[in-house]
């Protein structure tokens, strides 16, 4: 979640005829690999939601991404430190106001706002908020857009339309105008849409260090951000908008925390850097619709039934994720051989 997004044209990989049967069954190996770590990645993402769903009974969201990335922090400092050495951890010469800033959007953002929203939205929080990671690619057409001042592709807004009206349905339940009559959960959705989009604008800033491997963006920019995250909690419990956990409701987090810090934090974003650095991120994209079916199959079990107006929304959702990718990739060849 934290590559570089690179444009359509980089899909296109030359094939010649004369490549040698070894490396094309290492670039085989190499894609499947790719395939692997993108599944190991949003399945971790998506069992979260429903793991939060019980956590956030106990602990108020702000307190519980603190300690998030206090562990998936540490963990990668000692990877950072054992793969690239003590070197990788100077930020002397270093753009590190920027760094600051999006590390404070990705994880203070994302992780307080949509763990909010989901906290607020109640008992369907955890459907919800899956279904608003999948429109993350198409967050991330319109900042692209935004950011390079250039419309999207006709075709690609009405993909984009395509998918919000399957996250409507979603948030809804078929039922558009109860929007007007519950404005709690209005809100919880609004905070679960910034949310996703804090962290597509992360993803985006990973372009401004192109010096910086993955594993140290992600390692600075978590530790930089622990600042505003553990800055904030500090000013909320100052002004007792959120009071201080007490020691049994930390003991009772603590099987939350090791997965949300150890797995989904940790393996789960190192395994999204490798897919992406593998497959690029317009292919490793696609695997965000994994993390609604991942999530839809978890609150299932936990009682929690989708919806047929819910499933379809996620189908509306998927459908125009994968079209708009398979478009872009057809542009693409267009273009190339214009």
């Amino acid at each position: 979640m934290n590559t570089p997004l690179e444009s359509p044209a980089s899909l296109s990989l030359g094939r010649d005829a004369t490549v040698a049967p070894a490396p094309l069954a290492s670039a085989y190996g190499g894609y499947a690999k790719g395939l692997m770590f993108c599944l190991i990645a949003t399945v971790s993402f998506g069992l979260m939601f429903p793991v939060m769903t019980s956590a956030l009974t106990r602990i108020d969201p702000f307190t519980f991404t603190s300690l998030r990335y206090l562990i998936a922090g540490a963990a990668f400092l000692v990877l950072l430190q054992r793969r690239e050495g003590t070197a990788a951890l100077s930020l002397k010469g270093e753009p590190v106001v920027l760094a600051w800033l999006l590390g404070s959007i990705g994880f203070a953002g994302f992780g307080a706002l949509v763990f909010l929203g989901q906290q607020l939205a109640g008992r369907d929080g955890a459907l919800t908020a899956s279904i608003m990671m999948a429109t993350q690619p198409m967050l991330g057409l319109l900042v692209n857009s935004i950011v390079r001042r250039v419309l999207p592709p006709l075709y690609s807004f009405l993909f984009i339309l395509l998918s919000f009206c399957g996250v409507a349905l979603v948030v809804t339940q078929g039922d558009i105008a109860g929007l007007l009559h519950a404005p709690q959960h209005y809100a919880a959705n609004a905070l679960i849409v910034v949310g996703a989009l804090c962290w597509v604008v992360y993803t985006f800033g990973a372009t401004y260090f192109k010096e910086w491997s993955p594993l140290r963006y992600t390692t600075m920019t978590i530790w930089l951000g622990l600042t505003t995250i553990i800055g904030l909690n500090l000013v909320l419990f100052a002004v007792h908008a959120v009071p201080v956990p007490r020691l049994a409701a930390l003991g009772a987090i603590v099987p939350h925390l090791l997965y949300m810090g150890l797995w989904a934090g940790f393996v789960g974003i190192l395994s999204w850097n490798l897919g992406n650095r593998i497959l690029t991120p317009m292919n490793g994209m696609l695997f965000m619709d994994v993390v609604p079916m991942t999530t839809f199959v978890a609150s299932a079990l936990a009682g929690v039934v989708a919806t047929p107006f819910q499933i379809a929304g996620a189908c509306m959702t998927g459908t125009a994720l994968v079209l708009n990718n398979l478009y872009l990739r057809r542009r693409a060849r267009k273009l190339a051989r214009v």
